[in-house]
């Protein structure tokens, strides 16, 4: 049986799902169409090193936001990267992409190796803590979201050029805080999949409302059954994108 109490939790928890699937759906079709699938896994990894770093230096921790400003520097360099990258080894990029992701992880795993809460960290960073972000944590997020979202409105074009990575960049760095690198991952790639072979006007929405119900469903599932909430959103957002991807099929 459903606790209503949790509703105090689960709210800013699906608020948070929301702000993020509201760019990582855009973001993660333009993803597709480049055919540049790690990216995001990428740059989010080097997100979550900015964020170790700033934790492990004595001065960085105490300085103020570093939890923001720090992982953000980190993911405009690997952006920057990618993009000069494109340029030059545009048929190898996929492969260079895989290795700055396996490089980040290997650095984050070195500098956490001799730090005694330096497992909880990583394990933070990467499955994220959705169920206890709380209202004031999306502030920030939702500026940024909502400035993001009227720029590809007023600019759609921004999302063909090299300033595509540096939105990206700007997107993945606060998204990593709020919900890890492997929901960022699965909130960019499944909803976007799941409707990749719809050429109609409405597959955007159809995006959208898959990746909402993947958020819901894991959401609820994680309380009503103690699951790791993170883990439980990614499974519940891969089968709401298969259901949908078997469904238009048949239609």
């Amino acid at each position: 049986m459903f606790d209503w109490d949790l509703l105090d939790i689960l709210l800013p928890a699906l608020a948070a799902g929301v702000l993020v699937l509201s760019t990582h759906v855009l973001l993660g079709r333009q993803v597709l169409k480049r055919g540049i699938i790690f990216i995001d896994l990428a740059i989010a990894q080097v997100a979550a090193l900015g964020a170790i770093v700033a934790h492990m230096h004595p001065v960085l921790e105490d300085a103020p936001f570093s939890g923001v400003w720090m992982p953000a520097l980190f993911a405009l360099a690997g952006a920057g990267g990618i993009a000069w990258l494109s340029r030059r080894m545009a048929d190898e990029l996929e492969a260079m992409i895989g290795c700055l992701y396996v490089l980040a992880a290997v650095g984050a795993m070195l500098l956490l190796a001799n730090d005694p809460h330096g497992a909880e960290l990583l394990k933070q960073l990467m499955s994220g803590q959705i169920l206890w972000v709380s209202w004031e944590q999306l502030y920030l997020p939702a500026l940024v979201s909502a400035a993001v979202l009227a720029l590809i409105v007023a600019r759609p074009t921004v999302l063909d050029g090299a300033g595509f990575y540096l939105v990206f960049a700007l997107v993945i760095t606060l998204s990593v805080e709020l919900v890890g690198v492997y929901l960022v991952f699965s909130t960019l790639i499944l909803p976007a999949l799941a409707v990749n072979k719809l050429n109609c006007a409405k597959a955007l929405g159809w995006a959208y409302l898959v990746g909402l119900c993947g958020y819901l469903a894991g959401l609820l599932l994680s309380a009503m059954f103690d699951l790791p909430s993170g883990a439980m959103i990614v499974a519940t957002l891969a089968l709401s994108a298969m259901v949908f991807r078997l469904v238009s099929a048949k239609r």
